[in-house]
């Protein structure tokens, strides 16, 4: 399966989505997680442009033996359920966020069903009616409802929902994605998508970059269903990203201001400090940053996934690393059939100076 037109080689800020493309052959495309979570690959890209090939555990010796390593602590909840209409006709809800202002235990809700849900009706999901009250649709998000739940909606998706596993994965969600669609570090639940660079980690990992001094900490950035989202517009400045919600921590930031070397665990944990200017507090950002933008960068290096093509977050990393070198680095990974995307392998990348 080809994912995109060309492959791409470019010279200074570009703002074309096709300008972040490259060719992708389907079966690299991560359908389940490695046998164990630090048997994935890593690909190297350093500073000056040249890649090593090795595998997750090389991290710990290759970042700086004073680093402060950013994880992200969200929890994926397990947000997509299954229901039907007193009509009897199917509908399938995907929980997104808590929207308060409507009613007590409201939440927004992508919904699928034959025919468009009204406000007023409700949704039987395993013995509890959910009501409709409020239709809305925010840009790319068609079909999206505030829903109302009698009771702990939490404590309801985990008794019936399913793991929201990305549409490329091509398979229904298994027991064990419960625990291998999240990482080490998830505490807070709202996300709808995973962390991924976090799925890496393991606590044997962890204790190692300790004994070489890497202090590891933590951000909360509840990952949203915009992650998935294509830019439509033909120049991507002229795309707005979706809202999600953050909180940094005072130990945190004390952390981020001490003058170390700054690591972020993927790019949902740069989003997060660089929207925050790694200062304490809670908020919610649509910060889109792409080659180009004029973003001043806080963090010094990262450990991330590999993006789908034209994506916000490929473009986030060619900004962070340089795109000439990062889609120069994606073409070795096809060749050298790295495994891509959420279940896939990892790569470090380094702030462009």
């Amino acid at each position: 399966m080809r994912l995109s037109r060309r492959s791409a080689s470019v010279r200074g800020p570009v703002f074309a989505p096709s300008d972040y493309t490259f060719d992708l052959p389907e079966e690299l495309i991560a359908q389940e997680p490695a046998a164990q979570r630090d048997a994935s690959r890593l690909l190297h890209l350093r500073p000056e442009g040249s890649v090593t090939d090795g595998v997750f555990p090389d991290i710990v010796d290759l970042l700086p033996e004073n680093a402060v390593l950013v994880a992200n602590d969200t929890r994926v909840i397990p947000a997509r359920v299954m229901g039907h209409k007193a009509s009897g006709g199917r509908v399938e809800l995907l929980f997104l966020e808590p929207e308060p202002s409507v009613a007590p235990n409201a939440w927004r809700c992508l919904a699928r069903a034959r025919r468009p849900l009204r406000v007023g009706q409700t949704v039987e999901i395993d013995g509890t009616d959910v009501s409709v009250e409020l239709l809305t649709e925010r840009e790319g998000e068609e079909g999206s409802v505030v829903v109302a739940v009698p009771g702990d909606v939490l404590a309801l998706l985990e008794r019936v929902g399913h793991v929201p596993l990305p549409r490329y994965i091509h398979r229904d969600d298994r027991d064990a994605d419960r625990d291998r669609y999240q990482t080490m570090f998830a505490q807070h639940p709202g996300a709808v998508a995973a962390p991924t660079a976090g799925l890496h980690m393991t606590p044997a990992i962890a204790e190692r970059m300790r004994a070489r001094g890497i202090a590891l900490t933590t951000v909360t950035l509840h990952v949203g269903y915009g992650t998935f989202e294509p830019i439509r517009a033909d120049d991507i400045r002229q795309h707005h990203m979706h809202r999600e919600r953050y909180a940094i921590s005072p130990e945190t930031a004390a952390l981020v201001a001490s003058g170390r070397p700054i690591v972020a665990l993927g790019t949902t944990a740069l989003r997060a400090l660089e929207a925050s200017e790694g200062r304490a507090g809670t908020g919610s950002t649509d910060l889109f940053i792409y080659p180009g933008s004029g973003h001043r960068f806080l963090v010094d290096h990262l450990i991330t996934n590999f993006h789908l093509p034209e994506s916000t977050l490929l473009m986030l990393v060619c900004a962070f690393a340089g795109t000439e070198r990062v889609l120069a680095a994606y073409r070795h990974a096809v060749a050298a059939r790295y495994r891509f995307f959420s279940y896939g392998d990892a790569m470090l990348v380094h702030r462009a100076s």
